[in-house]
């Protein structure tokens, strides 16, 4: 284990334990799980990820963020692409930029949706559409082990599967509610609002938006951190509280990746403690975030993992 795990650590876990009661996969989310991933990549694996991720096509803007002539080690350059490619399919939302929106946003790539009733039961061949990210995840993962596919190609799929892998971690990316106030299925979490409605009409906060944001609702980043300082002691938090031998990886088993999101969904994230209208009590707000960074530490993981394979033919 590198020093950096040890260092900080007892900090940041202070840092948790006073934030937890007011305060994971907004765009903090996304880079804590692919910075814990590029921990537990082997050198080799590194190395082929940034050289593919450099050669992603220029209309994707995906390679913008990394400068050889930054003044910067070559490993922080690497590590930072690396994180921001987690987060890009979400940057490719911005209709602003036509051409890069037209070409690579896939709204339902995002989540992997069952639909499920009060009573915690899936609803069979429920008629409304749902995500694809389980399918495409093995797409992604086709796409960067191919030896037919261009590097550009290769690239997009890398950002896609670091970010996909990541979505479904989240519990909401993978199941819809239905009840009678959303008989078409709840959005995962968008319409079970935990504020009261404006008079002006104006955006309120959402399940699905607490559950996406439990890093930075919980631990706020000190003196304008950059990514790679508030990051690293956070993720050394999630090495000491939830080490890879802890979990099953299951490899490749994305159906059951998402399963394991769902099955948190009836008890836990719709149980005790949570009514529409109001903000969960501090029982639940705990018991979020640790669900949360356990879940992102296994994104992480499995993400790391999974190219190591792909990259490094001698990893275990």
């Amino acid at each position: 284990m590198r020093s950096w795990l040890i260092k900080g650590a007892a900090a940041t876990l202070l840092v948790i334990a006073a934030f937890v009661s007011i305060r994971a996969w907004d765009d903090t989310g996304h880079k804590l799980s692919a910075r814990i991933a590029w921990e537990v990549m082997t050198p080799a694996a590194r190395e082929r990820a940034s050289q593919l991720l450099k050669a992603a096509p220029e209309n994707s803007d995906l390679s913008v963020i990394y400068n050889a002539f930054d003044g910067r080690s070559e490993d922080v350059r690497r590590l930072e692409l690396f994180m921001y490619a987690s987060t890009w399919p979400d940057v490719v939302r911005n209709r602003d930029f036509k051409v890069r929106y037209e070409t690579y946003h896939k709204s339902n790539w995002h989540y992997a949706d069952f639909f499920f009733g009060e009573d915690g039961k899936i609803i069979k061949d429920f008629p409304e559409p749902s995500g694809v990210a389980i399918p495409k995840l093995k797409d992604f993962e086709h796409v960067f082990r191919s030896e037919t596919t261009t590097e550009g190609d290769k690239a997009v799929a890398i950002a896609w599967f670091l970010h996909v892998a990541g979505d479904i971690h989240n519990p909401l990316h993978n199941a819809s509610r239905v009840t009678d106030l959303e008989p078409k299925g709840d959005q995962g979490g968008n319409l079970f609002y935990l504020e009261p409605a404006r008079d002006d009409g104006s955006w309120r906060l959402n399940l699905h938006s607490f559950w996406d944001s439990q890093i930075t609702r919980n631990i706020p980043r000190r003196n304008d951190a950059c990514d790679a300082d508030y990051l690293e002691p956070i993720a050394a938090v999630q090495f000491a509280l939830h080490p890879v031998s802890s979990f099953d990886l299951k490899l490749g088993s994305y159906k059951e990746w998402s399963r394991e999101g769902f099955d948190l969904l009836p008890g836990t994230v719709y149980g005790k403690g949570l009514k529409r209208d109001s903000l969960p009590d501090e029982e639940y707000r705990t018991k979020a975030f640790r669900i949360a960074m356990e879940r992102l530490a296994l994104a992480g993981y499995r993400i790391g993992k999974t190219l190591n394979s792909a990259f490094d033919p001698s990893a275990q």
